[in-house]
């Protein structure tokens, strides 16, 4: 079975054409703010032969679509539904959804969720301690994001490290958007984000988690409106509005240059990511493997070293050599401690198009 794989993000779409776990074409699409342009669309599409069904990474499932599914019109109404859950990111799976829907009718449409590998975790992990009324009549729960991300990390990295060697997993994507996962034997037991992907880590551009009660004082005492409030916490925070970039790459060359800007973004973002590994080894029980993926965790040895050298209290070393030797978009093994420190690269189109095979049955 030929997949085609439908990654939408917030300034291109990345389309891929798997046979197995083998890239048979792939192209990126740039997305303006108008939208997609569809007859690029289709052009690329004509390209791609012999395409047996679809496969859509679509963010958000909400409380019922717990794993990948067949689109039909009664799937696309209630992911429509779900828009309030990720309004930045749900409308732009959805118009893909659609556009590719009508360049390849008949061809059928599997959805694949990031929330769903999240969908089983343990109640203590998934439940915030509000008021029974609002948990009950507004579905507040933690969802967890860039599900498929962990779920390939995490089966590869137990792949690789062989075994019982590879049971208690912490995944790090690390990218412009960052978030963690505890996953034992396979199994999500805990992650950094939460009803919204702005929990956990500090990212690009967004905050990561604040006290709530900061917020409310904001609110109350200056009287920040909370669209302005909202909108800072997405697209003006994170390393962006601690040393005016989103490029960890120009944090760290402007951090070995001591700018002091860039060397408390740098060690915010850093601190952040070590006590998240802690929290996460603590909810799995011990690691046994760490992995680092996303752009930033495969292409950043700096970035490594410095989260592992502030591990080593749970195993974590790394090979400098090895380290630096694994910003080449392959998979690796940095690790020279008693715990695995594995480098694997995002393949998320892989776990879609197994997710696809899964479900319709190829």
């Amino acid at each position: 079975m030929r997949v085609l794989t439908v990654n939408a993000g917030s300034s291109s779409l990345k389309l891929a054409v798997l046979a197995g776990d083998e890239a048979l074409a792939a192209e990126e699409l740039e997305v303006s703010g108008d939208g997609l342009d569809e007859d690029r669309l289709a052009e690329a599409l004509r390209g791609m032969d012999g395409i047996d069904a679809v496969g859509h990474r679509v963010v958000h499932g909400g409380h019922h679509l717990t794993g990948p599914v067949r689109v039909d019109a009664r799937i696309r109404e209630e992911l429509g539904a779900l828009v309030d859950l990720a309004p930045l990111h749900q409308p732009k799976s959805l118009r893909a959804l659609d556009a590719v829907g009508r360049a390849l009718p008949g061809v059928p449409a599997v959805a694949c969720f990031d929330t769903a590998f999240f969908a089983g975790l343990p109640a203590g992990a998934a439940t915030y301690a509000l008021p029974r009324e609002w948990r009950e009549r507004y579905g507040l729960r933690r969802f967890g994001f860039h599900g498929l991300s962990h779920a390939w990390a995490s089966s590869r990295a137990a792949q690789l490290a062989g075994g019982r060697a590879g049971s208690r997993v912490v995944v790090a994507h690390l990218g412009s958007g960052c978030s963690l996962s505890a996953v034992v034997d396979g199994r999500a037991v805990d992650t950094t984000m939460g009803f919204t992907p702005l929990e956990g880590l500090v990212m690009g551009t967004r905050s990561g988690t604040v006290d709530p009660g900061l917020l409310l004082w904001l609110e109350e005492h200056e009287g920040i409106p909370p669209r302005e409030v909202a909108d800072s916490l997405e697209h003006r925070s994170g390393l962006l509005g601690l040393c005016g970039t989103a490029d960890m790459r120009e944090v760290l060359r402007r951090a070995a240059g001591r700018d002091a800007d860039a060397a408390l973004a740098l060690d915010t973002w850093v601190h952040r990511v070590v006590t998240g590994v802690g929290a996460m080894a603590a909810a799995a029980g011990g690691l046994d493997v760490l992995v680092f993926t996303g752009g930033v965790g495969e292409r950043a040895a700096p970035v490594r070293r410095l989260v592992a050298a502030r591990l080593e209290f749970l195993g974590v070393r790394v090979d400098d050599d090895a380290n630096d030797l694994a910003d080449g978009g392959t998979d690796a093994d940095i690790g020279a401690g008693d715990a695995r420190v594995l480098v694997v690269r995002a393949r998320e189109d892989v776990e879609i198009a197994r997710q696809v095979r899964q479900v319709l049955g190829g």
